[in-house]
């Protein structure tokens, strides 16, 4: 582990997904270098998971994992962050050409239960296609009756709420809400280190050729909020998108430079739009950066105009 003091901000590799639902956009839209000839549907950015490690791009802290750095160097990257065995956020990039699966992420107490892990998740619509639609809740008229009997008679679709997006718009999708991203989104996703998904209904892609995906009905059943009727989408207060116990999003239109976070506290920067440096490096759109608790040039700076961007921190 190196002894040297952090001088600049971690950029981490990011880990490329292959999903059926996928496709290259995140190459085209952002400038990833993608594997060739597969549809990638998930940029994993940031993450410490058992199965799956970011690991720091370049500098001094160059092939560190996120989760060595977690465990060796907490004080000094994450500075107050609370204890656990692992770093409580996972950042992603989705390109979804197709709908996603309609899925439920089990709630805590349900998650113990099933053995799994709660997982609530801000989705920020980054780039949006014409008639993109994310597909939220249930309609007013629902019924968990009348959804199960849905579900026999494959007619689910009447019963999902679905909200047409345009880029910028933001949704808190919490643990028990029904949801799926829909066709033409390609999204920023800051969730709860969990990657437990139970799947109702994936759409018919056996119907049109596609290979079957397990669906996990009995405990979606048990995982989904029925009363979680048309929901809406975030409605900003300035600069705050979420401030939940699991993580703070606030996005910026970024015209001067600003401190980031303060001395002793992390940050983690996602740049939606134009070019911002910071301590000497530069970031683009799609870009994903942890600013450590101890890095002294702590300040963002646009180039150019037009500069946004997510800053995501854990409440202390």
């Amino acid at each position: 582990m190196p002894s040297t003091n952090f001088t600049q901000p971690l950029v981490f590799e990011p880990i490329f997904m292959e999903r059926v639902w996928g496709g290259r956009r995140l190459e085209s839209v952002y400038g990833k270098r993608l594997p060739p000839g597969v549809c990638i549907g998930e940029s994993w950015e940031i993450v410490d998971r058992p199965e799956v490690q970011s690991v720091v791009h370049a500098g001094p802290f160059r092939g560190l994992t996120l989760h060595e750095l977690w465990m060796k160097r907490r004080p000094e990257v994450f500075g107050e962050a609370p204890d656990g065995p692992r770093f409580p956020i996972l950042a992603k990039l989705l390109d979804a050409q197709q709908n996603l699966s309609l899925q439920v992420h089990p709630p805590p107490k349900l998650a113990a239960e099933l053995g799994g892990e709660p997982k609530s998740e801000l989705w920020y619509i980054a780039d949006a296609a014409p008639a993109a639609q994310l597909f939220v809740g249930l309609k007013k008229s629902s019924s968990r009756a009348a959804f199960e009997k849905a579900i026999k008679e494959e007619k689910l679709e009447e019963h999902l709420h679905s909200i047409a997006v345009t880029t910028g718009d933001a949704i808190f999708l919490r643990s028990g809400r029904l949801h799926s991203l829909g066709a033409g989104n390609v999204i920023v996703e800051i969730q709860q280190n969990s990657d437990t998904t139970y799947r109702v209904y994936d759409w018919d892609r056996v119907k049109k050729g596609g290979a079957p995906r397990t669906m996990h009905l009995e405990e979606a059943l048990r995982c989904i909020d029925f009363k979680d009727r048309e929901p809406s989408l975030l409605k900003p207060e300035g600069e705050a998108l979420v401030r939940q116990e699991m993580f703070d999003v606030e996005k910026w239109s970024l015209r001067q430079p600003r401190e980031i976070a303060p001395r002793g506290s992390f940050a983690i920067v996602v740049c939606l739009t134009g070019a911002l440096r910071c301590a000497g490096l530069q970031f683009k759109p799609g870009d994903f950066f942890l600013i450590p608790a101890d890095l002294h040039e702590r300040a963002v700076e646009p180039i150019g105009d037009d500069v946004s961007l997510l800053r995501v921190t854990l409440p202390l």
